[in-house]
């Protein structure tokens, strides 16, 4: 059976986007870009909520005819190209990415309907909204998460207080040289 990893950078006051969305208080260097890509090998199919898709897809595909975009960038955009992805949305109309699936309603069924497919992980990215979403429904099995050395103050939240009391437990963590550090806890149900 596969599992439903949230996948998901945040300051240390629990904000994954600054309170325009951005991003530029992440901490990213080669040591996190190495850890990111060794969570992408467990990756069987990334889930977005509406935003985060319309980001990668107005993004990754561009990458591919960027002569000036590394050999790194050009790897990670023909993955995201290739592999199933799906998106969650009660607004969408269609989501026409290549090999990408649209789930409007009944998330919780269609959620555990993928997790009784064979092959790797379902990976959230992000999607703040999305998480929580699946937070409240109960079906995050893990979660790996890298806190950047910044107290934002305000912006996205990734937990509030609609959310209800989850149990974790603490399987490993890493404190790169940067000061981020990877968490990686599993739901105790």
């Amino acid at each position: 059976m596969r599992k439903l990893v949230l996948f998901a950078h945040m300051s240390l006051d629990g904000f994954a986007g600054d309170i325009n969305g951005g991003l530029d208080f992440l901490t990213y260097d080669e040591e996190l870009q190495q850890y990111a890509d060794e969570l992408v090998k467990t990756v069987g199919s990334p889930l977005y909520g509406k935003t985060t898709y319309q980001l990668m897809e107005g993004y990754w595909p561009t990458v591919l005819d960027k002569p000036t975009a590394s050999e790194h960038s050009r790897q990670h955009a023909q993955w995201v190209q290739d592999i199933p992805k799906v998106v969650f949305s009660t607004t969408l109309e269609s989501a026409d990415w290549n090999n990408t699936t649209l789930i409007k309603d009944n998330v919780e069924e269609e959620i555990n309907k993928l997790k009784q497919q064979p092959g790797k992980d379902l990976v959230i990215f992000g999607s703040p909204g999305l998480s929580k979403s699946l937070m409240r429904l109960g079906l995050i099995d893990e979660f790996r998460l890298t806190v950047h050395p910044v107290i934002l103050g305000d912006g996205i939240s990734l937990f509030d207080s609609s959310l209800p009391k989850s149990n974790l437990k603490l399987v490993d963590s890493k404190t790169m040289n940067s000061g981020v550090v990877a968490l990686h806890y599993v739901s105790v149900r």
